[in-house]
């Protein structure tokens, strides 16, 4: 019986491009630095050559603090509609407790 291992040409290029991406990556990765021209970035040293400090808040960012402020507001107003009707249904019940007790006195 014969050994059919082989995926063909296409397996084969497929092979090649993946073994020469890898080759490329881990050649970058271990790349030793030189003295002036840096071949790469160290990790975690600005990688992409952006000016170091805080950035100003974009148009995003701006309206994302809009939003949470007003999630804040409406989270306030709510609490304040509820705590109101918390307090008109605590009266509700007492004047419901006051008119039973009435009610029981008179029968």
């Amino acid at each position: 019986m014969s050994d059919e291992r082989s995926a063909g040409p296409a397996g084969i290029i497929l092979s090649f491009l993946l073994g020469s991406l890898t080759g490329a990556a881990l050649a970058i990765l271990f790349a030793p630095r030189s003295g002036q021209g840096d071949a790469r970035a160290p990790v975690g040293e600005n990688p992409r050559g952006r000016r170091e400090g805080p950035r100003p808040p974009g148009p995003v960012t701006t309206r994302g603090r809009e939003l949470v402020d007003d999630a804040a507001e409406l989270v306030e107003k709510s609490k304040e509609s509820i705590e109101r009707k918390k307090d008109r249904l605590a009266a509700a019940v007492e004047a419901g407790r006051q008119a039973y007790r009435e009610e029981k006195e008179r029968g």
